[in-house]
């Protein structure tokens, strides 16, 4: 019998979600009915439940995260022509109407996170009912449910409202659900990555790159820093680090992966991954940081491909002013996060552009390589507690998890004193730690200091667009900065077939 690949398994769930008026399924058919019937059948669709995660990473949560935030911008190339949807997100002048909006960036991530949903509402629809040993279904059960938490709580992020869907999609009217209040989607998202946590085996004892009980715990304290739900975030944090699982690597510039080494290692909680070759599993997401245009000469350094192409258009996720600003003198993490590059093609006076050197590894061929993407590390516990230790009064405490971070990036200990010190030393080191990570948005969106910090950050890019890689006399559109919000707009393709948004 041929192996089903992890794309066969897929169609069998796609497929399954038609109500056939046949009674008996027929068995040369892919389906719910026929496929699930052993272990290695939910072990497949369980990896194609991750399969998202890959585009995700890849072309989506830098846009709608980092881009988003003052990290990073969108380097307008004037000779390029028209803009791109990228830089509406970029410039927070998203269009939208009746908060709907027709950006495709917005709907792919949309529709990539309910691919995650519902995937695993099949499995999860159908495992309790085949028989196959008891530890590995609950491992399984468990990274599904993972997944669909994690997928929630992107969308939570992302549009406050969604759609709730926890069974298999039959019908074109179960489809078209109404949105859910964002109390109801946290409640059902902390109920998942609970039981995953219970349900998951400790890193040492799971499949590599697998999302394990250390990952679940984490996610979860996420929430509810999130909830601000301290005690509860500081109990799951402190299981993290007594756990043994964990630890931060010596040099900072080794914490990142290697295009096809240094993966999950003894700092990651959880990555996702990618493999450099012909499989497809590749990533190309350096490609798409790359200030513009860039001649092969200039990028086969940075790249070390054999074959090395020019890159035109725009520049996306160019790192800002601010966040180079943001460093404090003799922080290692600079020099491995951001490096530069001279355009000899470029319009602008000062030809020289950063970009992000964290993920700038060498790699084999052009537009294809397998660096992983951190979602989750073991400094991001450390700081998560810090956090949760000072909310609740117990800043003292706090500083030591904090000053383990910043001594690793040769920094002296924080000389933050009182709460409200602590809480914005902790602030501005995540920035500089998890910078380029998706994480600083949601940063600003939970500390509910958008207006503030983004607005600020406009007016400084409106008046000085020089420093934000504009040529002289260039500079931003008229509608840049105009529609500042916490929230995205639900995609407008979506909006056509349901009545409900």
């Amino acid at each position: 019998m041929k192996k089903i690949s992890i794309y066969i398994a897929l169609l069998g769930i796609i497929m399954s979600s038609c109500e056939d008026f046949l009674t008996i399924a027929p068995e040369t058919s892919l389906s719910s009915a026929t496929f699930y019937k052993t272990e290695s059948d939910f072990q497949q669709a369980v990896n194609a439940t991750y399969a998202p995660l890959r585009t995700i990473a890849n072309t989506r949560s830098w846009l709608l995260c980092e881009m988003r935030s003052d990290n990073t911008i969108y380097a307008r190339n004037i000779n390029f022509g028209a803009t791109e949807q990228q830089e509406d997100i970029s410039d927070h002048c998203l269009p939208d109407d009746q908060g709907i909006t027709t950006n495709t960036h917005v709907l792919n991530q949309y529709r990539q996170d309910y691919l995650i949903i519902a995937r695993a509402n099949q499995i999860l629809s159908q495992i309790d009912q085949v028989e196959f040993n008891q530890a590995a279904k609950d491992n399984l059960k468990g990274q599904t449910l993972f997944l669909r938490g994690y997928a929630y709580y992107e969308l939570a992020r992302y549009f406050g409202s969604v759609p709730l869907h926890l069974v298999p999609v039959t019908t074109r009217e179960e489809a078209a659900q109404p949105l859910a209040p964002e109390s109801e989607i946290y409640a059902q998202l902390i109920s998942d990555i609970q039981s995953a946590v219970n349900l998951l085996p400790v890193r040492s004892q799971q499949g590599v790159g697998r999302a394990s009980k250390g990952a679940a715990q984490m996610l979860l304290a996420d929430v509810f820093i999130t909830q601000k739900r301290w005690a509860e975030a500081e109990t799951l944090l402190k299981g993290i680090v007594n756990s043994g699982e964990y630890s931060l690597i010596g040099n900072y510039e080794d914490v990142f992966s290697e295009s096809v080494g240094n993966k999950n290692n003894a700092e990651s909680l959880f990555e996702i991954q990618f493999l450099e070759g012909p499989e497809g599993l590749h990533s190309s997401f350096l490609y798409s940081f790359m200030p513009r245009p860039i001649s092969l000469q200039e990028l086969q350094p940075i790249t070390g491909t054999s074959n090395p192409q020019p890159l035109d258009g725009e520049g996306n996720n160019i790192p800002t002013p601010d966040i180079i600003a943001a460093y404090e003198e003799g922080d290692l993490r600079k020099d491995a996060s951001i490096a530069y590059v001279e355009i000899a093609g470029s319009d602008r006076e000062d030809k020289v552009y950063p970009y992000i050197k964290k993920y700038a590894k060498h790699h084999a061929l052009h537009n294809v390589h397998g660096m992983n993407w951190p979602i989750y590390r073991y400094a991001e516990v450390l700081l998560f507690l810090a956090e949760a230790l000072n909310e609740q009064g117990k800043t003292v405490e706090a500083a030591g998890y904090l000053n383990q971070v910043r001594n690793r990036a040769g920094l002296a200990n924080s000389t933050a004193s009182g709460q409200a010190d602590m809480r914005e030393a902790i602030f501005k080191e995540r920035r500089v730690e998890l910078a380029f990570e998706n994480k600083r948005w949601f940063d600003i969106t939970r500390a509910d200091r958008v207006q503030e910090i983004i607005g600020d950050f406009g007016a400084r890019a409106l008046a000085n667009p020089l420093d934000y890689y504009y040529p002289a006399g260039a500079t931003f559109r008229s509608i840049a900065f105009t529609n500042i919000t916490k929230y995205y707009a639900l995609p407008a393709a979506e909006a056509e077939i349901t009545p409900h948004f």
